[in-house]
């Protein structure tokens, strides 16, 4: 793989952090530990640091595409894996987290790597947290088209599956607001009353301390890695993995549960699928969650350097 030029062993050795922000399966995962490790080499500690809103949960390695263990040996690793499937993780919990990383970096002369899909997350790092969360505008307008469609018990049932607590607050006959609501759930990942309860936080990072850039591939190459590494997902143990999950009997509400891939091996294992269908559905839902955070990433970091993976 070849190492970005914005993201120079020169500039590693004199920053607090480097972001590297993508798709899933653009491999900057791959990349995170290739400079962590020739960072090292060159004298200055690198460590991995999460910025994926799924990859945070435990039990969910293998279909969340988190680094192996073999990886997490390699080099330090932080914020993978540490918070229970059975709990709700925001955005300002993981800035929380974020800020306890930075500092121990900073204790012991390291520079943080922050990887990860989760465009929220980098916005918030660098731009700090608000309260009300901007829309992109083809969000909006997508949402427009669907909800002339349905009437507003409908898009009340609807928010109500995804987000029963903005739900709750809101009248069902109110298409307004709770369009709104759901536009915010998918622009964001996270739900309206989240959002209200985090409050306005400042920015952890600013430009001059990290160099940043938005890993990304052709749509052709990231789809055709979407599709293999679901494969070796499977054959790695990820409807084990389900399966453990599943059997805790967790509220299908909570974000560990939406983890792409748990209801669609879920519904193998129910009996509702073939394996084969499963499959496919995840594939298929893993492309437009690639295509979703393309689209956050082009409209609201617009000013990180875009760089071009190889195959």
């Amino acid at each position: 793989m070849i190492v970005p030029e914005a993201l120079s062993l020169e500039r590693i050795a004199a920053a607090r952090a480097v972001l590297i922000a993508g798709p899933t399966a653009s491999g900057k995962s791959a990349l995170a530990l290739q400079l962590a490790e020739a960072s090292g080499a060159a004298g200055r500690a690198a460590w991995i640091v999460n910025a994926d809103a799924m990859q945070v949960y435990d039990g969910l390695r293998v279909i969340t595409a988190r680094p192996s263990a073999e990886d997490e040996a390699r080099l330090p690793h932080r914020l993978y894996g540490h918070v229970a499937p059975d709990r709700r993780y925001s955005v300002g919990a993981w800035l929380g987290d974020m800020e306890a990383v930075l500092r121990d970096a900073e204790v012991h002369g390291a520079c943080a790597i922050i990887v990860g899909g989760t465009g929220l997350y980098f916005k918030a790092l660098t731009e700090g947290l608000s309260t009300v969360p901007s829309v992109p505008v083809d969000v909006r307008r997508d949402w427009d088209v669907r909800a002339k469609a349905m009437d507003a018990a409908t898009l009340h049932a609807m928010l109500a599956e995804r987000d029963p607590e903005t739900a709750d607050a809101l009248r069902a006959s109110d298409r307004q607001r709770i369009q709104r609501a759901l536009e915010v759930l998918d622009a964001t990942g996270a739900g309206l009353s989240a959002w209200q309860k985090e409050g306005r936080r400042p920015a952890l990072l600013s430009p001059a301390d990290a160099p940043r850039i938005v890993f990304d591939m052709p749509r052709p190459v990231l789809h055709a890695r979407i599709a293999a590494r679901f494969d070796r997902m499977v054959d790695a143990g990820a409807l084990d993995e389900v399966r453990a999950l599943v059997s805790r009997r967790l509220d299908p509400a909570l974000p560990a549960m939406k983890a792409i891939g748990v209801r669609e091996m879920a519904a193998y294992l129910d009996g509702e699928l073939s394996l084969e269908s499963a499959i496919e559905r995840a594939k298929t839902e893993t492309r437009r969650y690639a295509k979703r955070q393309s689209t956050w990433l082009r409209t609201q970091m617009p000013d990180w350097p875009r760089v071009e993976g190889a195959a």
